[in-house]
């Protein structure tokens, strides 16, 4: 059964979450990463956040500001917008109600606009998307415009739930056809509280910012939508989707502290050698505290989990030193081994002996002891590293309540956008992550967590075509920007791709810049002061100022016989 949740009811559901998600949040990019092992440290991140008491979490809305110039919450209180379940079915009259929040600080009465809407994307906008609203992209943009500033809540994602159960057929209506007709309903309907003017599009400028996914789909609104989207924003907007994205590591390969990547690259290939000789195989794994873990698959799959940090780097206070904490605690030398660091990998004088026949350099014995006291030490004393970390068990994926949010973007990643994170083609390629990891692997959950419903059937693998149709690498537009990271795992699927994609002219019609050592939607953030902020950050931002207003210049408001809505 599929129902349609009245207000009070979407609350209480996405409260029953709320206290697991104030620290794991469902973070999409573990999923795209690691498959089947990213839902397991989900579940487990989920069970130790649920222990945490109530008055530890840092979301209550006060509006208090700290010395950096960012304030620590916001007073910012949930709209609601009702949408329909599904937009291209005549025969359903099916609603439910989407959340939204408005920054109108800056807003000048009477000025017409014009409104900066941010997509809140593959996530909570309450959780993960404020931060925009009060101190970032949207609060800069409608403080140079006079501008209405709003974060728009994806369909399915935070307390936009139409359904009541994430079930294969309640799914069916998440893809990137029916969340764009969302935002295009939004655009040319929505009636403010408190403002009397109608600021709906087209006849009122809307510019359309995202970043990452929600990069692609402000990238789409603009070729879908076009009467509607005056302007669009894409930030590191993966308008390409793929089956294996095997140059997401590559790109942490090739940016990583080369100490650290070669150290990384030299471990994995050995533990592949090592997997391959029955006889000490279980010794390995045992040393990483996971010597009962059945399938080699799941053990490497496991071993990739702390590159993920590296798409974590921000800039100033935002970003996490988790990537920079595991490369320390990957290279350092200890004991014996002090002076034998700046030997090549396998050098004797580095070898620990495990037993009398299995010795291994000292940087294994360090990705060891990271891994265990960083996820093995998470699985809770009632289960087996099998129960924690095992995905060959199809039950554990086929819970289908509510609270289950990982099976939101693994559904998405099933059905049209793909991003399994392979190993390379080429086996003689350099590689940080195992050989192990292949497209098989990563891609069975989508069997074992989605079988076929009475209405929709998941494919074999993505439709990564429905996304591509839209332009790809070369979409474009006037008044459609792509700002990207330099160093972003997620630039090869971007406008910006170093691997396929075509450069363009940077101009103010058509934006396309690149920001110097940034990792993803970099220009996202913000701070109170620009001039405070680095930079590279504050150039960005103003670039960004200055071509929006540009574009502002030139906005006339449609004759009515042109607009085809």
């Amino acid at each position: 059964m599929v129902y349609f949740a009245p207000i009070h009811l979407v609350q209480a559901v996405a409260l029953s979450s709320f206290v697991f998600s104030a620290n794991a949040a469902s973070n999409p990019d573990l999923l795209r990463l690691l498959g089947p092992q990213g839902v397991n440290l989900w579940k487990l991140e989920r069970a130790k956040a649920a222990k945490v008491s109530k008055e530890s979490f840092s979301f209550v809305l006060q509006g208090t500001e700290d010395a950096q110039g960012i304030r620590a919450d916001s007073d910012f209180e949930a709209r609601w917008f009702e949408q329909p379940l599904d937009h291209f079915s005549k025969g359903s009259n099916h609603t439910f109600l989407q959340r939204y929040w408005v920054n109108d600080r800056h807003y000048i009465a009477g000025s017409g606009g014009p409104v900066i809407v941010l997509d809140g994307g593959e996530t909570s906008g309450e959780q993960d998307r404020l931060t925009y609203l009060d101190t970032g992209i949207i609060e800069i943009l409608t403080r140079a415009t006079g501008g209405l500033g709003v974060v728009l809540e994806h369909r399915y994602y935070g307390k936009s739930i139409p359904v009541d159960n994430f079930t294969t057929d309640s799914l069916r209506w998440l893809d990137n056809e029916q969340a764009a007709a969302d935002s295009a309903n939004f655009m040319s309907s929505i009636k403010f509280q408190g403002i009397d003017e109608d600021l709906t599009a087209p006849n009122t400028p809307w510019i359309y910012y995202g970043g990452s996914y929600a990069g692609a789909r402000a990238a789409h609104m603009k070729i879908l939508y076009p009467e509607l989207t005056y302007g669009s924003i894409a930030s590191s907007a993966v308008t390409h989707a793929a089956l294996s994205n095997w140059e997401y590591m590559e790109v942490i390969r090739q940016a990583a502290d080369p100490k650290c990547s070669g150290d990384l690259e030299q471990s994995i290939v050995t533990i592949d050698h090592i997997l391959d000789i029955p006889y000490f195989r279980g010794l390995l794994k045992g040393l990483f505290g996971l010597k009962d873990l059945g399938h080699d698959d799941d053990f490497v799959s496991l071993l990739s989990s702390p590159l993920g940090a590296w798409q974590s780097k921000v800039w100033g206070p935002f970003g996490s030193t988790a990537f920079d904490d595991f490369c320390t605690a990957l290279t350092e030398p200890f004991g014996n081994f002090s002076g034998a660091a700046h030997l090549p990998f396998g050098s004797p004088s580095r070898m620990m002996s495990v037993t009398d026949d299995f010795k291994i350099d000292f940087v294994i014995l360090n990705y060891a002891n990271y891994i265990k006291e960083h996820y093995v030490s998470t699985c809770t004393e009632n289960k087996t590293v099998e129960e924690c970390f095992g995905t060959y068990d199809d039950s554990q994926y086929q819970i289908t309540t509510l609270d289950q949010g990982w099976r939101l973007w693994q559904f998405q990643v099933c059905t049209q956008w793909g991003y399994f994170t392979t190993a390379p083609p080429d086996q003689n390629q350099p590689r940080i992550i195992s050989r192990r990891l292949t497209l098989e692997y990563l891609s069975k959950i989508c069997k074992q967590a989605y079988p076929p419903g009475k209405y929709f059937t998941v494919p074999r693998l993505p439709n990564i075509t429905a996304v591509n149709a839209l332009g790809d690498f070369d979409i474009a537009a006037d008044r459609l920007a792509f700002i990207d990271g330099e160093v972003d795992p997620w630039r090869p699927d971007t406008p910006h791709s170093q691997f396929y994609a075509k450069d363009r002219p940077d101009t103010i019609l058509r934006p396309f810049k690149l920001i110097p050592g940034a990792v993803h939607h970099w220009d996202e953030w913000g701070l109170l002061n620009i001039h405070d902020e680095p930079p590279e950050i504050q150039k960005i931002h103003e670039e960004t100022i200055a071509f929006v207003t540009a574009w502002l210049k030139d906005f006339k408001v449609p004759e009515k016989n042109q607009i085809a809505l």
